[in-house]
């Protein structure tokens, strides 16, 4: 019988082992523009059409390669960062694995052209599915160019799966801002079809992530500042006020390198403890310094999980740390009660400081004994309590009493000139012939809204307002994208948007729906939630949309309701085709039965 075991062409081994690398347009970005870091480059441009799909190409003006090292330099395992065991133990480079360029170059077309500063000539080399095309010499600039074509051009498969262009798209934004981030003392471009994404100059690092996140992010930041023997810790932190439903401005770095740590991240929400609003998530850009002997990199392919010696250690520090720079700026909640008192003490003029003393009037002919039954003093008050309450009971009961009914209905509305009660502002309860209804007054509307805007979504058209004055919206590129691609869609649920420019967008109409809402942050709380529902955006994007929409403009919590507005939400619940869940599922309706109650009094 014939041996059946055999050595893998490595075209094939470096296809399976690009699957690891390589898993869509970002991961090689991400892998080129490390390399080019690496290199020493202080001015990095990215050049993307279609997504990656296309084009991806990195130039930077770093240190080149040599006419061996640039065909090296696609062989597996071939690296200038590390040579020995011992040197995994002091890595200070973005890469040392050496399987960057050879799992790009099996599952694309490949063009490098490269130069070293004091050679006359550069270097020419061209790779498709691992093999060499071409390699000749070649006039280019100091640095390395690198092209890579046709990803995934002999993976029909791979190609198959990847997402749409702008989900794509997002994921080559998110794995930009996480370098350049780290490094802002160098320049940073990224364009997309020819349009101009990004443009950041180098500066500091708090400039570098105004420059990534926008203006407005400036006055959002708490500065972090820790120095131990164990680990040096600094960078910013998100005030609570700001904390957001979504992540995406949570970054951690070890050595200038990105990483993520479940482990950290749980350290610095503890520190926010009880002063977060509910299910937010606080921003961070915490950059630490650490022994490169006492952390492990490889552990994985992608090197963003990274183990430290002593974590819980570094725990402490960090969780410590956090919660010294909230206290710095008075956000740590205090025990000083006289503040606490005179937070809320309304502002006076000097002339009516001083307290007024109370006009007491007294009777000295009174006696409160002269009269023997105190009740005759006012009949007529208590015969009138006295009628409405027998009358309101007997409303009551016979509501609940009355026949022809299924008894399992809980949702059979009360008589006509029924009665309904706003309970803390934030429930609606009314008498039902089985017991006693509560409905949570925001999930209702978001259930009423969400049903409304799927219509809407469906070709119907939306009543929408002018807005006086068109307000401007300044995006971060990541969420001009999902607005660019969400256009349409809004335009049906009311919406006038004109996208004005880079990352510039102006809001001329709104839908009627929203009320008196500021339309700006409308949007906002709309993408949030759009972002926080997860997986592929184009995949039930109309109903992430309506959801989203639906939460952003519901009335909400602690809002007073008049009689008749608690009597409409109450009949247009119950015309939606799902009343008892809100569109994320929330329970909308509780019923107290007159057994439960009954129980309770016994």
């Amino acid at each position: 019988m014939p041996d059946i075991i055999k050595l893998l062409p490595d075209s094939v081994a470096n296809q399976i082992a690009a699957g690891e690398v390589i898993q869509r347009p970002a991961s090689v970005v991400k892998e080129l523009i490390e390399n080019a870091v690496d290199a020493g480059a202080d001015n990095i441009n990215v050049i993307i059409r279609d997504s990656g799909k296309t084009l991806i190409q990195v130039i930077d003006n770093g240190c080149g390669m040599s006419e061996t090292d640039a065909r090296l330099s696609f062989e597996r395992h071939a690296t200038s960062k590390i040579s020995s065991a011992q040197d995994l133990f002091a890595i200070s480079t973005k890469g040392f694995r050496g399987e960057a360029l050879a799992s790009v170059a099996a599952v694309a077309m490949v063009e490098l052209k490269t130069r070293r500063e004091n050679d006359e000539t550069g270097t020419l080399v061209m790779i498709s599915g691992s093999r060499v095309q071409a390699q000749e010499p070649c006039s280019c600039p100091k640095g390395s160019c690198f092209t890579v074509k046709n990803l995934f051009y002999n993976v029909p498969a791979r190609r198959k799966f990847l997402k749409s262009d702008t989900t794509e798209l997002r994921h080559i934004i998110n794995e930009f801002q996480k370098v350049v981030i780290a490094h802002p003392g160098i320049r940073f471009t990224l364009s997309h079809n020819d349009s101009e994404i990004y443009n950041l100059p180098a500066t500091n690092y708090r400039q570098r992530i105004v420059g990534v996140f926008g203006k407005q992010i400036n006055q959002e930041l708490i500065t972090l500042e820790t120095e131990t023997s164990l680990i040096s810790i600094k960078g910013f932190i998100g005030k609570p006020e700001n904390a957001r439903r979504t992540y995406g401005e949570q970054f951690f770095f070890v050595n200038n390198r990105f990483m993520k740590h479940p482990y950290f991240h749980k350290a610095v929400t503890e520190a926010y403890q009880n002063i977060l609003p509910a299910d937010t998530i606080p921003a961070y850009f915490i950059f630490m310094e650490a022994d490169p002997a006492s952390i492990d990199i490889n552990i994985h392919p992608t090197k963003t999980e990274i183990k430290f010696e002593d974590e819980s250690a570094i725990w402490q520090i960090l969780m410590a740390s956090v919660r010294e720079a909230l206290g710095r700026f008075n956000i740590v909640p205090s025990l000083d009660f006289e503040n606490e008192v005179l937070i809320d003490l309304p502002v006076r003029n000097s002339s009516d400081t001083l307290p007024r003393p109370p006009e007491i009037n007294i009777n000295p002919d009174y006696n409160p004994f002269d009269k023997e039954d105190l009740s005759l003093q006012r009949p007529d008050f208590i015969d009138r309590f006295e009628k409405a309450n027998k009358e309101n009971w007997e409303k009551l009961y016979s509501s609940l009493e009355r026949e022809n009914e299924d008894p399992d209905n809980f949702l059979t509305r009360t008589e006509k000139n029924r009665k309904f009660f706003q309970i803390r502002n934030k429930y609606i309860a009314c008498p039902v012939k089985s017991g006693l209804m509560f409905i949570d007054q925001k999930r209702a509307h978001e259930r009423i809204l969400y049903e409304k805007f799927l219509d809407c979504l469906a070709g119907n058209t939306p009543a929408s307002q002018t807005e006086l004055y068109p307000v401007t919206i300044e995006p971060n590129p990541a969420d001009y994208l999902l607005l660019r691609e969400a256009a349409g869609d809004l335009k049906q649920l009311g919406f006038s948007l004109e996208f004005a420019g880079k990352n510039k967008i102006l809001l001329k109409g709104r839908p009627s729906d929203a009320g008196s809402s500021d339309p700006a942050e409308m949007l906002e709380t709309i993408l949030e939630e759009y972002k926080s529902a997860g997986g592929d955006p184009a995949q039930g994007a109309r109903e992430k949309l309506a959801a989203a929409m639906a939460f952003a403009s519901a009335i909400q919590y602690g809002k007073p309701l008049m009689q008749n507005e608690m009597e409409d939400l109450f009949d247009t619940l119950f015309a939606c085709s799902a009343p008892n869940y809100s569109p994320k599922g929330k329970p909308v309706i509780n019923i107290i039965t007159l057994e439960e109650l009954d129980r309770k009094f016994k």
